[in-house]
């Protein structure tokens, strides 16, 4: 049975004007203010001082994938600009990485601006080292299969990318891709290449405000979460409940696991809503696992931790069951997809304390942060638009603290 929380969108809605949704970043990523939260109070600082708010018993997890410029600008014969945004792959591999290394052809599932103008036919697009193809092989409502292929063809689609595609702001900025988006919209700890839109609450950190967090002691472990468009799907059903939650591709080391096993007293920090998800979908993998649903790839889907069937499981208990399967099967990663809901009534399971942006009205993210702090995010928004915090992908952090002591 599913216990399906009735939960009515505009409850989650706020008014945010257009001039509080920063359309650049800083000059220096830790200069961004910080909201911290903490027993119903909030109090405020820069980001670079985050250090000196971490409790010295935490761990601190951040997810290192990285953008990709999927965001490809063709121009028809007829000077049309038709513009291809690459969201996930199909062939030869769904699995992101094997994609991206993928030779041509490939096949992707698109979204196609000014698709009117593109009917059929083969589009092109030179650069330095070649020349990309695009035909566009299915329409599928909103979406499209376009068919990738370029000279030279022993060139990974990755490297094609690097050459061709746009960083892929989000629709909210009402801005082309500059060249300092490039770097700007990576964060430091960025290893996998893999998203569409950036894990944002990582775009604060700096080398230097890394080191002051270790020499604190705090521990850091990654996981990666490849972040698909559909971060930016608001939440259109009138309830909760009528909304498709989209799928993502998770990474997970074998030693992040046990990072996690180790670190069961500690604090257990976030790096935005992207690692909460990874974490909390690892230990409804590990639930599957010992309820004898689960197999080797994760595979959470949207009310998973809402089955009355799947309760009662210590942390410790379910990555205890992921590190004896993974040992069983010698795997050293832990791979598969997500497509969890954390909405207000979810109980937390790994997840202490949270480091989050300012998220947009009626989005799943703002049901995510109200399901840590409760009700206290109308007051934590109100606050932040009544001192002039920056909003959304490159605006002001918030550091959510509910720890253990």
């Amino acid at each position: 049975m599913k216990n399906i929380p009735d939960i009515a969108i505009s409850a989650y809605d706020y008014d945010l004007p257009q001039e509080r949704i920063a359309q650049y970043p800083l000059s220096n990523r830790d200069h961004s203010k910080l909201l911290i939260y903490r027993g119903g109070e909030i109090e405020e600082t820069h980001f670079s001082e985050i250090n000196g708010f971490l409790p010295a018993n935490s761990m601190l997890i951040y997810n290192e994938t990285k953008v990709v410029r999927a965001r490809i600008p063709f121009r028809k014969k007829t000077g049309a600009k038709i513009e291809i945004f690459c969201l996930e792959p199909v062939q030869p591999s769904r699995e992101i990485q094997e994609a991206f290394a993928a030779s041509s052809p490939v096949v992707w599932k698109v979204l196609v601006g000014n698709s009117k103008k593109w009917k059929d036919g083969l589009l092109s697009l030179p650069f330095a080292r070649g020349e990309l193809r695009a035909e566009r092989i299915r329409q599928e409502s909103e979406y499209s299969l376009v068919r990738f292929s370029w000279n030279p063809a022993g060139m990974p689609f990755s490297a094609v990318l690097e050459e061709v595609g746009k960083v892929p702001l989000p629709p909210y900025m009402k801005r082309e891709a500059e060249d300092l988006d490039k770097q700007r919209y990576q964060t430091v700890f960025a290893r996998q290449e893999g998203s569409v839109a950036a894990p944002t609450a990582g775009l604060h950190f700096t080398e230097n405000t890394l080191e002051k967090i270790k020499r604190k002691g705090i521990q850091t472990a990654s996981v990666t979460l490849h972040v698909g468009a559909g971060t930016f799907k608001p939440v259109t059903a009138g309830n909760i409940s009528g909304h498709r939650m989209h799928s993502e591709q998770i990474v997970i080391k074998k030693s992040t696991i046990e990072d996690l096993l180790n670190a069961h007293q500690r604090n257990i920090i976030a790096v935005g809503t992207t690692s909460v998800r990874t974490l909390e979908s690892l230990y409804w993998h590990g639930v599957k696992l010992l309820r004898g649903e689960g197999d080797e790839e994760i595979d959470i889907r949207q009310w998973d931790p809402y089955r009355s069937d799947l309760s009662g499981v210590a942390s410790r208990k379910a990555l205890s069951a992921i590190l004896q399967n993974m040992e069983e099967n010698n795997r050293d990663m832990l791979t598969g997809s997500t497509e969890l809901m954390i909405a207000p009534s979810y109980q937390y399971r790994i997840v202490d304390s949270l480091i989050t942006n300012f998220h947009q009205p009626k989005s799943t993210l703002l049901l995510l942060v109200s399901a840590l702090i409760g009700e206290d995010w109308k007051k934590v928004y109100e606050y932040a638009l009544q001192h002039d915090f920056r909003f959304l992908s490159y605006g002001d952090a918030c550091l959510f603290l509910l720890n253990k002591g």
